[in-house]
């Protein structure tokens, strides 16, 4: 067995502390968040990971504890609630086991690509495990993990046999300067051979750069997406807008699309997509387009382009509270830019991944802009979160995918 990366065994302590009546009523429904200004009492402070446990201020009982992270305005993330127990290894390895299990109908498919981890919605937040073939990619996102990695990384690697791992930071961790001598994209355990790891969804090859890509180097949210876009394919001529690496492009091009566009303003992105594309076999025409999304589909309009599919899939368009009015108003105008570009009898998919914007006012901004644009339309479906990214908390739910067929 290869030797992990060292990382020094850091001491934690443990803080009693007293919630406002509202915070406390949202711990005992579970919610994983306790904000800083929700503290009314605490004797001592905290340091990342310190282990925070909060007791009921009326009785003294025992409600949940959590990982204190001075960082952040979210100063506690829980990760036990009701009965206590003591956070030690075996702890950890029990919630890593149990998040695999609810996995394994995913990995009887034909696929090698899964979330291990998701935050929050596995009870470890801000923890992210993303396996790529025999490559596990772990993303940080709070102080609060160092404590605990020796613990945590064993488990992970023993549960997922994978013989390589990657360890990335948050922008926001990368700003605090050295962090015990870890950094960005840190081989932490075995040999990378290349930066660049090809690995299988339903059958369908895809590289993820686990050093330099976005996140952990690919998204893995959409697969069941990608998946249904392929099975829908065959014949069609399709148009992936914010294609980023090509995921729908090229399960269309597998599925038998007859031509497939990939619109996205990143080069380097589509550059991904062309390589993807060459790993599987396919009899389709691939094109890519170099444009901001708005655009480009501007254009296509303008040079009467159609097509039989039209997948729109933005990113966030509200990290924060203050943009979601802008968001909404982007999810207006694909919509109706996407509806002029499909053929009579065609498909529209419209995709978000803003939590900020649930999924009842997408689906209406969506369905009023198809009309909008002069469509009718019959729902075929609409798709939420795969069986790897579990919601277990209202501000876990991020993806949503309507798929419309315009007369």
């Amino acid at each position: 067995m290869s030797t992990m990366k060292f990382i020094p065994d850091i001491e934690t302590k443990r803080l009693a502390i007293k919630l406002k009546p509202a915070a406390e009523k949202m711990v005992k429904r579970e919610h994983p968040w306790v904000f800083s200004d929700s503290i009314i009492k605490q004797i001592i402070d905290g340091k990342a990971g310190d282990l925070a446990i909060i007791y009921d201020s009326k009785k003294n009982n025992f409600l949940a504890c959590g990982l204190y992270d001075p960082y952040s305005p979210i100063r506690i993330k829980l990760i036990q609630f009701k009965k206590s127990a003591q956070i030690n290894e075996e702890w950890f390895i029990s919630k890593i086991e149990n998040a695999f299990n609810t996995r394994i109908p995913l990995l009887e498919t034909d696929t090698n690509s899964y979330r291990l981890l998701f935050g929050e919605n596995d009870n470890l937040p801000g923890f992210i495990a993303d396996v790529y073939d025999k490559v596990l990619v772990i993303k940080l996102y709070s102080h609060i993990w160092f404590p605990y990695l020796n613990w945590i990384i064993p488990a992970l690697i023993k549960t997922s046999e994978c013989e390589t791992v990657v360890l990335r930071l948050s922008r926001s961790l990368q700003s605090k300067g050295d962090i015990y001598g870890l950094n960005d994209g840190d081989v932490i355990y075995g040999t990378l051979e290349t930066e660049v790891v090809v690995f299988r969804e339903h059958g369908v090859l895809f590289s993820a750069n686990v050093i330099k890509g976005h996140k952990t180097g690919y998204f893995l949210d959409h697969r069941h997406n990608r998946k249904r876009v392929g099975e829908l394919s065959n014949g069609k001529s399709v148009l992936d807008v914010f294609s980023y690496a090509g995921g729908f492009s090229i399960h269309a091009l597998r599925g038998g699309a007859t031509e497939v566009v990939s619109l996205d303003i990143s080069k380097q992105a589509l550059e991904m997509a062309k390589g993807n594309a060459i790993l599987n076999e396919h009899q389709g025409k691939h094109e890519i387009m170099v444009a901001d999304a708005f655009d480009g589909l501007q254009s296509l309009i303008d040079r009467q382009k159609k097509f039989d599919i039209v997948i729109i899939d933005p990113p966030s368009f509200a990290k924060r509270e203050n943009e979601i009015e802008k968001a909404k108003k982007s999810y207006s105008r694909l919509a109706k830019l996407g509806s002029q570009l499909v053929v009579p009898g065609g498909i529209l998919v419209l995709a978000s991944c803003s939590s900020r914007v649930i999924s009842e006012e997408f689906f209406n901004i969506s369905e009023e802009n198809i009309v909008a644009a002069g469509k009718t339309f019959e729902v075929l479906e609409k798709t939420y979160h795969d069986i790897d990214h579990p919601i277990n908390f209202p501000e876990g739910a991020y993806l949503k995918c309507g798929y419309y067929k315009l007369k």
